[in-house]
């Protein structure tokens, strides 16, 4: 199979200026598309992003950042007419992988972050599939896939909006995928929707939570004793993993797996 089977192809992957997205861009240009990435950061954050997706395909170059905030459906709409212009016609893979969390109890959520939290984990992937969708239809060949959380499929504490743009995320690529199931052939490769659920995922965000359970021990103590809480493997998943995994989901053999919430979580999900 070659590595190279995304040549030809144009991927947008949001919340990709850092962590998995990032990771998710650089897997996808290596295997010949071209990106376009989106998030936040400062130019120079943006610019790096930028040059570390361009070297994944070996130098070639052509990445671009698009700087839709993601809460707002407008500018979300307008970041898709200019991705379709700059990509011959529209996406063929999307990668809805931002979000933001913020952990209170419920009655103590401030309704801004409500807000925020459902706009960019949930509300921002109906927008950009539903322009993306009808030409990748069109074409005979797309990939949704839309990195959820654990957290899709089993809740926790203190949670609330995250948890449910989450399982809502979910839902909603059931949905599409159900939609879009038999456009396409095996031969072109089909339209699939798929959820990535990672467990507990390492990225530079985590070690805070790493360090306050190393009592004294090793970095490898306080990720058994974090990962213990919930992770029977003991182990967090790179996120260089989730990415490998979103690029086997776009290969044409993949055409059948759709509407899946494919859990990453160290049989998390399994208790």
């Amino acid at each position: 199979m070659s590595e190279s089977f995304l040549h030809g192809r144009t991927a947008l992957v949001t919340g990709s200026t850092s962590g998995i997205g990032l990771a998710i861009a650089k897997a996808l240009a290596a295997a010949g598309a071209r990106v376009a990435i989106n998030g936040l950061g400062t130019d120079e954050q943006i610019a790096a992003a930028i040059a570390e997706v361009d070297a994944a395909t070996g130098g070639s170059g052509g990445t671009r950042h698009f700087g839709a905030d993601l809460r707002d459906p407008a500018a979300i709409e307008a970041m898709m007419r200019d991705l379709a212009a700059w990509s011959d016609g529209g996406v063929d893979v999307l990668v809805n992988n931002a979000g933001i969390q913020h952990a209170v109890p419920l009655h103590e959520m401030p309704v801004s972050k409500w807000n925020d939290i459902l706009a960019i984990n949930l509300s921002s992937a109906f927008h950009t599939m539903r322009a993306a969708l009808p030409t990748m239809a069109a074409r005979g060949y797309g990939r949704v896939v839309n990195i959820a959380s654990v957290h899709g499929l089993v809740a926790s504490k203190d949670k609330a909006p995250y948890v449910a743009s989450k399982f809502g995320l979910v839902g909603l690529s059931k949905v599409a995928a159900l939609e879009y199931a038999a456009q396409g052939s095996r031969e072109s490769g089909g339209i699939t929707v798929n959820c990535i659920c990672p467990g507990w995922v390492e990225t530079p965000l985590i070690e805070p939570q790493i360090e306050a359970r190393m009592h004294g021990g090793s970095r490898e103590d306080g990720v058994r004793a974090l990962l213990a809480e919930k992770q029977p493997s003991l182990r967090m998943t790179l996120p260089e993993e989730i990415a490998a995994l979103a690029v086997f989901l776009c290969r044409r053999e993949a055409h059948n797996i759709t509407g899946a919430a494919l859990p990453v979580d160290g049989g998390w999900t399994a208790q």
